[in-house]
């Protein structure tokens, strides 16, 4: 740890790197920035190496959720705990567009992903997905320079009543596969305890992969076709992709609560409650 950012009294909900530029690696520090979403419905902007505040916005009357920046850094989409999606530019400061799809229902991730110009017959070179709480997501189509936001697919996945003696429901998780594009990985609370491989193209599941128990935790590797999951029971599973033995990992003492693979897909960053864990992937 080289520096400290500005310590605030809300509460910090989530963070985002702000991607590197295409073409430019190792990305220089000084072109380094987070962002971060508040309690009191901020989104803060900090430069690494200044380890200084340069941007304070307030889009968003509830608490931030979830936070992401598009892909070419450009824009900050922030999710709050009252189901609302804000896009803001960091340029300016200014929130451009507001989206109450998923209102009443907290954002549990926020996603973007390049895309080939013209797929699924939306313009722009952007897909972004939201998810919320109540098992929806939301897939869709921007282009950010010419102001056009378009909704490309809604799901809605089923779910039984709760079970007597849960305080919480497992969240509701999706993400962009990196190794199969046009497709979406979903795990929550549902009929059974399983991940949806879902097809954007053909709209309907493809595939499923059967689970030990409901995840609280996802990331998809963007190197090799490989699935982390992380569980309530401490347990973290390494699971290839469309099919294989998966491989399960003991070593945390909570929930599995955060999975992030690296950029290189060789290394994985798991948090539980009072422990961070680095893995290194040998085999993959």
């Amino acid at each position: 740890v080289t520096g400290s950012l500005p310590i605030s009294l809300q509460s910090c909900q989530c963070l985002a790197w702000k991607p590197r530029r295409v073409g430019l690696w190792p990305c220089p520090v000084e072109s380094q920035h987070v962002v971060a979403g508040y309690s009191d419905g901020t989104i803060r902007v900090f430069s690494v190496s200044r380890t200084e505040m340069e941007l304070k916005m307030h889009p968003h009357a509830a608490a931030l959720t979830a936070v992401a920046y598009s892909t070419d850094g450009e824009m900050i989409l922030s999710g709050g705990k009252d189901g609302i999606v804000a896009v803001s530019s960091p340029r300016t400061g200014m929130t451009i567009h507001v989206l109450a799809d998923h209102k009443g229902s907290p954002i549990t991730v926020l996603q973007c992903t390049r895309k080939q110009y013209h797929d699924f017959g939306v313009e722009g070179g952007e897909l972004w997905l939201a998810t919320s709480s109540d098992r929806r997501v939301s897939i869709w189509g921007s282009d950010w320079l010419q102001d056009k936001c378009e909704l490309l697919d809604w799901l809605s996945f089923p779910a039984p009543a709760g079970p007597e003696g849960l305080e919480s429901l497992p969240p509701s998780l999706a993400a962009f596969c990196p190794w199969d594009h046009g497709v979406l990985v979903y795990v929550g609370f549902g009929m059974q305890k399983e991940a949806l491989f879902y097809s954007l193209r053909k709209k309907k599941v493809l595939r499923k992969i059967s689970l030990p128990a409901f995840a609280t935790s996802l990331s998809l590797s963007p190197a090799t076709p490989f699935m982390a999951i992380g569980f309530g029971d401490r347990l973290l599973r390494l699971q290839p992709c469309p099919a294989g033995d998966p491989q399960d990992y003991a070593g945390h003492d909570d929930t599995v609560h955060l999975c992030r693979f690296a950029p290189s897909g060789r290394r994985l960053l798991t948090a539980s409650h009072s422990a961070v864990l680095v893995w290194e992937l040998t085999g993959a």
